[in-house]
């Protein structure tokens, strides 16, 4: 049986874990909200990239029509996960998914170069039998994702033109209401022919389309370039609000599983400290009994 002086400890000991997670969760709850609003942020940013394409796709809609490319077979594929732990089953969840949507696609395992952005997706992905060739640290901020992003557009250009890949696909986790995210697939290149034919084909919201003067290939090439920003800097905030989300039911569940222990260590040092006060009553009892017959 324990005793008094080792369940004050214990008592402590949960106390103080009890004050960590609810300030993990605190933290994790208002992650998940900056990252959120940073996607929100993201909405009006593409809708100018649309309407760019929109406008020089009208100047020269054949040459749509002709971008359709013939793929290799070679496919880069970047999977967001997670640095930190405490996040349930974020990252299985995640590589489980990105093999198996690989594997749909019909794509040889030796064809497939995998980008791991997050250190523990990166060990699920090797421990899962498919080698990672490149990784990326995930940001510790929501500034500190520009810079991440421009260096994966380096790394994507690199990979076009020395390894000859063609085909590029994010998988990421996207949150939903509350603490929960499904896994989520975006194919970033090539870019679909269909979409561009339907912001051809869009109406203008005015009745004057804007004109402009630089050469029509560098600004298609520099829309191209911002459609890619766009892409990866959703894929991150979105991934890292998924990965806050996880962490936030993780604590949750964490939290009850601190209280019910709190709960019943509670209950263990009152009965303790009951049976300790109850045993130096008997005691007492005793003693006087004692004396009692003594000086009769």
């Amino acid at each position: 049986m324990q005793t008094i002086e080792s369940l004050k400890r214990q008592i402590k000991s949960a106390e103080d874990l009890h004050s960590v997670v609810k300030t993990m969760k605190a933290l994790a709850a208002v992650s998940i909200r900056q990252y959120e609003k940073a996607v929100e942020s993201l909405a009006e940013y593409n809708r100018t990239v649309e309407m760019g394409f929109q406008i020089i796709l009208k100047q020269k809609p054949q040459t749509v029509s002709m971008a359709q490319p013939v793929l290799n077979g070679r496919i880069g594929a970047v999977v967001f996960g997670s640095d930190q732990g405490m996040v349930g089953q974020f990252n299985e969840v995640i590589a489980h998914y990105a093999v198996k949507e690989m594997d749909k696609l019909r794509i040889r395992e030796e064809n497939r170069a995998l980008l791991a952005v997050g250190l523990r997706v990166f060990v699920r992905l090797e421990e899962a039998g498919h080698p990672v060739e490149d990784h990326i640290s995930l940001p510790d901020s929501l500034a500190a994702i520009t810079p991440i992003v421009q260096e994966m557009v380096l790394r994507i250009e690199a990979w076009r033109s020395r390894r000859k890949i063609d085909r590029f696909v994010l998988f990421y986790n996207k949150p939903l209401s509350g603490a929960s995210y499904r896994s989520h697939t975006l194919h970033l290149l090539p870019i679909n022919v269909e979409w561009f034919q339907g912001l051809e084909q869009k109406s203008w919201p005015s009745s004057t389309l804007p004109m402009f003067t630089m050469e029509w290939h560098k600004l298609f090439s520099s829309l191209i370039q911002q459609y890619l920003f766009v892409s990866l800097y959703r894929a991150f905030a979105e991934s890292l609000a998924s990965e806050n989300a996880s962490r936030l039911a993780s604590m949750q569940v964490a939290e009850r599983n601190i209280e019910d222990r709190l709960a019943d260590l509670n209950a263990q040092f009152h009965q303790q400290r009951q049976s300790s006060i109850d045993e130096e009553l008997f005691d007492l009892a005793a003693g006087f009994e004692a004396l009692t017959r003594k000086a009769t």
